[in-house]
């Protein structure tokens, strides 16, 4: 038997762990850093998006690029928009990227979508500011 498949062919159920991760870019030339969410983003899943953001507070600005996300709760929700206020205060900015549904929905009915600064793509972000590419700027 595959140890992949369980005994009746189907994936086996992903572990709570395997929900969510998050990947830090830097974009080269630029004090921009890219986060890269993917997965759920949820009570039980926000810990690495707020290390990621902690770790990362010290950047001019932050684009949360929010394409791989399938899902986002209240409780990411209120991370972003805590993290934007501690970059505000910082004189910094961290905008999103890439929402789209039903993460898109969620921020569109609770009022969020308009108050961070949303570009389609991470490309988009990036010549928004007149930043280059994003590159791996290692482990979050």
């Amino acid at each position: 038997m595959d140890s992949e498949r369980n005994g009746f062919g189907e994936e086996p159920p992903t572990r709570r762990g395997d929900r969510f991760t998050v990947d830090v870019r830097s974009a080269w030339g630029t004090e921009t850093v890219v986060v890269v969410p993917r997965g759920e983003l949820d009570h039980d899943t926000v810990e690495p998006l707020r290390t990621a953001l902690e770790k990362h507070e010290d950047a001019a600005r932050i684009v949360v690029d929010c394409a791989g996300l399938d899902f986002c709760d209240s409780t990411g929700l209120n991370l972003l928009l805590r993290a934007r206020s501690r970059a505000l205060e910082a004189g910094a900015r961290l905008d999103l990227a890439g929402l789209r549904p039903p993460v898109d929905r969620m921020f569109e009915i609770t009022g969020a979508l308009h108050v961070f600064e949303v570009y389609a793509d991470v490309g988009a972000a990036l010549a928004a500011d007149g930043t280059g590419d994003a590159r791996p700027a290692g482990p979050a």
